[in-house]
């Protein structure tokens, strides 16, 4: 295994952060300490070439016009932003936005980035697509976008999973998709991306791997980033119509970091404007049986990427837990590790009791199903909406609708259905 990274690189930034966030990662893949290439020798070629190609993507017009009218008129961005008056009365501080990113097409953020990371494929010339996927969001977003462009598609998960997300599994069966069902450990998203990455090394000259998450080696955060950031410009843009002015805080939540890095990035140079990961605190972060890298994690390597892990005294991967299949991934993305260093970002959690009932709140007073991902987020909105009182702005982002979560949450719920 080998690393493509220079000594450590000056931040150039204080605590409070300065005028050059843009700047990361660095040519090196780094964010600060976090980030770099960490993988087999058979991959360091691919990867390399994969950021050229990207950086030649990210320069010709003609790729950013394909991607742009895809994000349009198949995906159906841009997605509203919206005032959820009810919650905000019920809190009684700030005025709660939610960025609607369930209504995306295959109903989550994560199309944002499969479609640009097949476009990738197909201009690399790879003819087979492979993907990991926990809550099945990203494993429908890629299945989709492989039926829309005729490639082959094999995603990987976790065997627990398979079984708590069977909705999606149909979904990505009904598209074409084959699913490869991972035993290993705990059999959850940890597991699948450990498959998918030795399934790469075994067919590097044809297949393509899209990952999920902001992590990953080099130039994937930085690429996932880049892709999601659709989320933060519409957002911005959609504050100050609606608004006249910025919001006071971010929130989202962390899995990985991927939905969260894309509402996060575009107001990054924006002071005044808080950013909040809430991370999966499951049984309480006291407790074994959690996913909060950041809370209670040490830096480490995994998947390619030096960031925060769950992990013991030996250095040994803890198992995550989450009631959530798309936050229970036992690290963290790289530049959300760099963010949390930093002091730039503010991170938080949130039991699985708290999303559920946070669940049952916001479709009962908005009228909106969420996926147990953003009922998260939804659980600390309440929290910071206080904190800001009643002249605050809060955009939380809505990454993805609860279609797929509602006969697990029926089950927590001992409800039959």
């Amino acid at each position: 295994m080998t690393n493509a990274a220079a000594p450590q690189p000056k931040s150039g930034q204080s605590k409070s952060g300065s005028n050059s966030w843009s700047q990361w990662p660095d040519a090196n893949g780094r964010f600060g300490e976090f980030g770099g290439r960490y993988v087999a020798e058979t991959l360091m070629p691919l990867v390399l070439d994969l950021e050229r190609e990207y950086r030649a993507a990210k320069a010709d017009p003609k790729f950013q016009e394909e991607f742009d009218w895809l994000l349009e008129h198949y995906v159906g961005r841009p997605s509203p932003l919206y005032y959820a008056e009810r919650m905000t009365q019920h809190f009684g501080g700030a005025k709660i936005y939610f960025k609607r990113d369930e209504l995306n097409h295959t109903g989550a953020h994560k199309i944002n980035n499969c479609i640009g990371q097949v476009l990738l494929a197909r201009r690399m010339g790879k003819t087979r697509i492979i993907a990991e996927t926990g809550a099945g969001q990203h494993g429908v977003a890629t299945a989709t976008i492989c039926a829309r462009f005729g490639l082959p598609c094999v995603v990987f998960m976790g065997e627990t999973d398979v079984e708590r997300q069977k909705p999606n599994v149909f979904r990505m069966k009904l598209l074409g998709a084959e699913i490869v069902p991972v035993s290993s450990g705990t059999g959850t998203l940890k597991d699948a991306m450990n498959e998918a990455l030795r399934d790469w090394v075994t067919n590097v000259s044809n297949t393509f791997y899209v990952i999920g998450t902001a992590a990953g080696p080099h130039p994937y955060p930085e690429i996932v980033r880049d892709f999601q950031s659709v989320i933060g410009r519409e957002a911005r843009e959609q504050i100050l119509k609606q608004e006249g002015r910025l919001p006071d805080a971010l929130v989202a939540a962390i899995g990985g970091g991927s939905n969260a890095i894309g509402l996060f990035h575009p107001f990054i140079e924006d002071e005044g404007v808080k950013m909040i990961g809430v991370e999966a605190g499951g049984h309480g972060v006291d407790t074994p049986m959690h996913a909060a890298s950041l809370t209670g994690g040490q830096p480490g390597i995994l998947h390619g990427n030096r960031t925060y892990l769950l992990q013991d005294a030996n250095g040994q991967i803890i198992d995550a837990h989450s009631i959530s299949a798309g936050l229970d991934y036992p690290g963290i993305g790289p530049e959300h590790a760099f963010l949390h260093e930093m002091g730039r970002a503010e991170y938080r959690t949130c039991t699985d009791k708290e999303a559920l009932d946070a669940f049952q709140l916001v479709t009962r007073l908005e009228g909106i199903i969420p996926a147990l991902e953003p009922a998260h987020a939804l659980a600390r909105v309440g929290d910071v909406a206080k904190e800001l009182g009643k002249d605050g702005l809060i955009i939380m982002n809505m990454c993805g609708r609860g279609d797929k979560d509602i006969f697990a949450v029926a089950g927590h719920l001992g409800m039959k259905i």
